[in-house]
């Protein structure tokens, strides 16, 4: 890996660079996409990117404030897969956002995930607390816009407010994460579908925040089958202990590192994930990130 992308701890740009991984209200965020944009200006960023869950409904808006403020837009997206009955997401950047085919692949993803929802307040309601998705939509105090997804953080947020769980963590340990009382996985299609998905809309291909998959045995598999262009070293879910082996698994790999916060914005007063900007990536990842896309992945 070139010494001139990293510093010599191998740590992500302090000042100015880039967040790879945000999230508004296009799915499951708290912000708008204007909002991330002018929350990434007041972080002092130089680029951010708006990937949200199986959508690019997001990226029209964000575009347009990043040209007012003078910041750069990475069209993203995270796309849900599962392998081995556990979730994976990957990560694409630079995708063209007005492909047809890519486009309609993303919807079919978005029918998965309301199935899903679907299967979770059911699930719930048996274990006694009988919550709707009509109930968690409508918390939102808006209608849903064309291509806007729901997931997970918008029905713990309805279980905090019912006052099933504490707060959005509780949520997740309880009810809503991998070894929730309410957990459902419904098919979906496999790390290397979403990879090729992504590379034929002319993106590259990033695995994300793999130390919260629960095996880098696992990890290891993944990436040998979809031969990822980068792997999400720093994120804020991340230990210093992750960040050390994936920058060992990624400087291997000769594939690039890469960083975000996972910024969704606050629900009930708790910052999910990470604030916005406090992971990055200095500018020369996001210029090599679009060099891959624009060149085939070369």
């Amino acid at each position: 890996m070139s010494e001139s992308l990293y510093d010599s701890k191998g740590l992500p740009a302090v000042n100015g660079g880039a967040d790879l991984h945000t999230h508004t209200t296009a799915s499951d965020g708290m912000e708008s996409p204007a909002s991330n944009v002018r929350l990434a200006k007041q972080a002092g960023l130089e680029a951010i990117a708006i990937t949200d869950h199986d959508t690019v409904a997001g990226l029209k808006e964000a575009r347009e404030e990043a040209e007012k403020l003078s910041i750069e837009l990475v069209p993203g997206v995270e796309i849900s897969t599962v392998e081995e009955g556990i979730d994976i997401h990957v990560l694409g950047y630079f995708i063209d956002e007005h492909d047809p085919k890519f486009l309609e692949r993303l919807k079919g993803l978005r029918n998965t995930r309301d199935i899903r929802n679907q299967m979770l307040v059911e699930k719930l309601t048996a274990l006694g607390i009988p919550l709707t998705m009509d109930e968690v939509v409508g918390e939102l105090d808006r209608p849903l816009a064309e291509g806007e997804t729901v997931g997970r953080p918008h029905i713990a947020d309805a279980l905090v407010r019912r006052g099933a769980a504490k707060n959005m963590k509780d949520a997740f340990d309880r009810y809503l994460g991998k070894d929730g009382a309410a957990y459902v996985n419904p098919p979906r299609i496999r790390p290397l579908d979403a990879a090729a998905w992504i590379r034929e809309a002319g993106g590259a291909v990033v695995l994300a925040h793999p130390g919260l998959y629960g095996s880098d045995e696992l990890v290891e598999r993944i990436v040998a089958e979809i031969k990822p262009d980068g792997i999400e070293v720093w994120h804020s879910d991340h230990g210093e202990a992750d960040a050390a082996r994936y920058y060992a698994l990624a400087e291997r790999l000769a594939v690039l590192m890469t960083a975000g916060s996972d910024f969704h914005g606050a629900r009930q007063g708790d910052v999910f994930h990470g604030a916005l900007g406090s992971r990055r990536i200095n500018m020369h990842v996001v210029e090599r990130l679009k060099h891959i896309a624009s060149h085939g992945g070369c």
